[in-house]
């Protein structure tokens, strides 16, 4: 069953089109994953930064969305599950 979290996702504008921090620092990513509360795009687990978790830790926003081209997945970082992004939430996703 999906965590309320991510079946309460709703679609937010992307802050920048790669991970803020990696952008600000000159440093480098391997997958991209969008906050679904307040639109900050951060660097996955297998980067280096591990950007996007570190958002979830500082800000306690739940629910990331890939924000790799194709992918259509959610993930909740307090339920630690993971779904298919409900529709409503990919309105502003990259094709």
């Amino acid at each position: 069953m999906t965590c309320e979290h991510i079946k309460h996702a709703h679609p937010v504008a992307p802050r920048a089109s790669g991970c803020e921090e990696c952008l600000k620092s000159g440093g480098t990513w391997v997958h991209l994953r969008l906050c679904l509360e307040c639109g900050h795009v951060g660097c996955c687990d297998s980067s280096p930064n591990r950007h996007a978790t570190r958002h979830h830790h500082e800000t306690r926003h739940p629910v990331v969305v890939s924000f790799e081209p194709g992918e259509r997945w959610a993930w909740c970082y307090v339920d630690e599950e993971g779904a298919a992004a409900p529709k409503e939430a990919l309105k502003f996703m990259r094709e």
